[in-house]
């Protein structure tokens, strides 16, 4: 006994020796023209150690052994630059860099979808990267809309413009992973009416993973990942700073209001922010005001952290709380105007009074409208052993989504669920071994939906266990990086017999659990399986130069039905839609090949990429009609949808050409381009109905954008890189899409001109005290319909006194929005 514990505390001194001997690295990255940069990823060659800078352009490598390193400094919009610095023990080593300004932004460090942080030229996996200071100057509703303008090949289903749905290369609802700071995001992703509860200001970096190659995340992510990381702050210590914005529309009169605060104490770290939103019904020149596109919003966030030598460990929640209303498109057959709905017993459609004109703009909401709470409390934490690391993260979710559709009851929701979800993450990064990078883990979550005081059941109470391991390695042979992995998931799913009856209380139905069921209706039967499946990735990186690259990637995809697809049979209130779920349903599979062409040149960026991706099983909505072709009425004034599967294919590809001149600093010109299709491979569906089942549905048709952007470059006393742009939005007609049962209609194609213009300012002492952001889209008024817009079918007439049919798009808006950095 006695010489295990000479042994123990023999190894422990040396232990404690060995880390007192450590060194560091610290400093500030700045801009000649822009003064300190932050999230610049700082990281050492051929370690797995890194970080990134705060707001302020700080950061701190530590727990450094004595030796020789090369720093690597990299940010979007900034050369590439090395240092060598040579560490010594107990000290910590200042090393300040100057990054020199470059229009590229196809040069970003990653951490989406791999194991280490990865450059986007050296990752194989088609990868975008969206900063704040992008998002800021456009136009945003929410998240998602920030995220469509700045990434080819992302789009959104939308309804109104607080909903957006976000889609990748044509796949969405579960088929894209969304993730806050590494957590994904559960909150009934398979509904249509609502949209990403994540606080938009709050975001200061997005990552887009195209296709199914994020192992490190878990299955499901068929399309992609869209993570989201939210502000941390690493500045001068005992400082508090923050920030202030002030965000207008004139379109909806939106108002937009969030204040973030951020405090650095030695190694601790702390941040809060509080947002506000509020809008009434938007316009257009085709239906007015729209009725039932009001919405307001609150959301609130705070998060503690602590860096040490051993690592760092970080505790954070988040608040999100929206009230939106349910837009149904019912409207007075001969005046177009919009009617609403007072009765529920005995309601026409097409027999409702004229919604009042002091109704239709107005912040009050009306009593028709959806309640959605989503709360986040989750931890992350790293623990460093030796040149290895171990991450750990744990997250709780509860998401409460309640739906007010009664309007002679307007305190009975007809939709009230509560979705409880527990996270867990645990992966180990190996020390470099043989110049191999490798990662293994094992994450998923525990997850239980109820149904509570309601009077409509979409989906049944269910409960699900997830559970999947991954292995990730990547290697660089010369100018070729080669990464890969496999991953194996494991999701079981049940729940009980679920029977309803009528309520003599409110003339609605009720939920019976009592044992004695007569008299009541079997809506959900029980229900209990497992599914399993295997994902997994192999790419390559070959860098024919500094300035020329080429990638492949081959990635096999799997996701389980979700929960509306094999188990729905009722109405969705929010969405109008009695949806009707297959039990049978098999799960998802796909392969996806990946070929890209990224160009350095002196005077442009250039990016190619081409996709071909089989799905087999692949899971969509259709309209359900009887066998005379009439729609099948299940709950009147409601479609009713039923779950199709077959196989489907989608290819398509993305193209950017931003040329920024090395003679006209001031001048930009970007564009890209993304187009995609997708065909429905049900060959016996097809002999039978002809073309109307041969494309898939919610494709966006092909869309190109074009930006030029000025920006002044003589030196102010006032002024900050003012700057003046004007854009082109342009999408083709989309005639393929999913006509049987007139699920989808033919959509017309249109041009949107945006114009935009801004500025920082400064004080005397040369330090920002104000940015503005000038922007007005839709510029000309231009009424349009798009094709991933619900409410295109938003329709109860089958011809119409000014040729049109649903409800249009968002007209003219101008934005107004200030930032005050405190």
């Amino acid at each position: 006994m006695a010489k295990y514990i000479y042994l123990t505390l023999t190894y422990s001194t040396l232990l404690l020796s060995s880390y007192a001997q450590t060194g560091g690295i610290k400093g500030r990255v700045i801009s000649a023209e822009d003064g300190p940069l932050g999230f610049v990823s700082v990281g050492i060659i051929t370690k797995t150690t890194g970080t990134r800078t705060g707001n302020d352009g700080y950061y701190q490598l530590r727990n450094l052994a004595p030796g020789t390193y090369n720093v690597q400094f990299s940010a979007v919009g900034y050369q590439k630059q090395q240092l060598v610095a040579q560490v010594k023990s107990n000290e910590v080593l200042v090393l300040n860099v100057s990054l020199v300004k470059s229009e590229s932004r196809l040069n970003d460090v990653i951490v989406t979808g791999v194991s280490r942080a990865t450059e986007v030229r050296r990752n194989p996996v088609p990868v975008a990267v969206m900063s704040k200071k992008d998002m800021d100057k456009n136009v945003n509703n929410n998240i998602i809309d920030a995220i469509i303008k700045g990434v080819p090949g992302v789009s959104a289903v939308t309804t109104g413009p607080n909903v957006s749905k976000p889609f990748i290369r044509g796949l969405g609802y579960n088929r894209v992973l969304t993730l806050y700071d590494g957590i994904r995001q559960e909150g009934q992703q398979w509904g249509d009416e609502h949209g990403i509860e994540i606080d938009q200001y709050g975001i200061a970096r997005a990552e887009v993973v195209k296709g199914p190659a994020s192992l490190s995340y878990g299955s499901d992510a068929l399309a992609g990942v869209i993570n989201m990381i939210p502000y941390l702050p690493n500045f001068e210590n005992n400082a508090l700073k923050g920030d202030y914005t002030v965000d207008y529309h004139t379109n909806n009169g939106l108002i937009g209001s969030s204040l973030g605060l951020a405090y650095k104490h030695t190694d601790w770290r702390f941040t809060a922010r509080g947002t506000g939103k509020l809008a009434h019904n938007y316009t257009n020149s085709i239906d007015g005001r729209v009725y039932g596109t009001a919405y307001n919003e609150l959301n609130l966030s705070a998060m503690a952290r602590v860096d040490k030598s051993w690592g760092y460990s970080q505790l954070a929640a988040t608040l999100f709380n929206n009230k939106q209303e349910i837009p149904d498109g019912s409207r007075d057959s001969l005046t177009r105007r919009f009617t609403r709905q007072t009765l529920d017993a005995g309601d026409d459609i097409k027999n409702r009074p004229i919604v009042p004109q002091n109704e239709l703009k107005t912040y009050k909401l009306n009593p028709l409208y959806q309640h959605i709470q989503h709360y986040r409390v989750y931890t992350s934490n790293q623990f460093n052993i030796g040149e290895g690391s171990i991450n750990l993260m744990a997250g709780g979710q509860q998401s409460v989504r309640r739906e007010y559709n009664h309007p002679t009851q307007p305190q009975q929701p007809g939709l009230y669920v509560v979705l409880n979800t527990l996270n867990y993450d645990v992966k180990y990064n190996l020390p470099e071994l043989a110049g191999i990078e490798a990662s293994v883990g094992v994450n998923g979550m525990y997850q239980t939906n109820r149904s509570k005081n309601a009077t409509d059941f979409p989906i049944p109470d269910y409960e699900l266990f997830d559970i999947g391991a991954f292995v990730f390695a990547k290697k660089t042979f010369g100018p070729v990086d080669i990464s890969g992995g496999l991953r194996f998931d494991n999701r079981s799913i049940k729940w009980g017999d679920f029977f309803v009856a009528d309520n003599p209380q409110n003339g609605f139905q009720k939920r019976i659990k009592d044992a004695d069921t007569i008299g009541t209706y079997l809506q959900f039967p029980s229900f209990n399986k497992r599914y399993r499946g295997w994902s997994g990735s192999l790419g390559l990186t070959y860098n024919v130069n500094e300035r020329l690259l080429l990638k492949a990637n081959i990635a096999r995809g799997y996701r389980a039905p979700n929960i509306t697809e094999i188990g729905s049979n009722g109405l969705d209130p929010g969405a109008h839609i009695v949806y009707l779920g297959n039990r049978a349903f098999k799960p998802e599979f796909n392969v996806q090949q990946d070929i890209g062409l990224i160009a350095y040149l002196k005077d442009a960026d250039l990016s190619a990429e081409v996709f071909n991706n089989n799905i087999y099983n692949y899971i969509y909505q259709a309209r359900l009609n009887d066998a005379n072709g009439n729609p099948v009425v299940i709950v009147p004034g409601n479609n009713t949808y039923q779950y199709q599967q077959s196989g489907a294919r989608l290819y398509g590809a993305e193209i950017s050409v931003n040329l920024h001149p090395e003679k006209a600093k001031w001048l930009n010109w970007n564009n890209s381009l993304a187009y995609v299709n997708g065909l429905n491979k049900n060959a016996e569906l097809i002999a039978r109905v002809g073309n109307d089942a041969k494309y898939l549905p919610f494709i966006p048709p092909l869309h190109v954008r074009s930006e030029i952007r000025v920006t002044f470059q003589k030196t102010s006393k006032t002024l900050i890189k003012p700057y003046i742009k004007l854009e082109a939005d342009a999408y083709t007609a989309q005639n393929h899409f999913y006509a049987l049962d007139d699920t989808e209609t033919v959509t017309p194609g249109y041009t949107l001109w945006n114009m935009g213009c801004g500025s920082g300012f400064k004080n005397k002492r040369g330090k920002t005290m104000l940015d503005v952001y000038l922007q007005v889209d839709n510029l000309l008024d231009k009424a349009y319909q798009s094709n991933l817009n619900r409410l295109k079918y938003f329709e109860y007439y089958q011809a119409t006194p000014n040729g049109s049919s649903g409800i249009y798009n968002i007209g003219r808006n101008i934005s107004l929005k200030m930032i005050v950095p405190l």
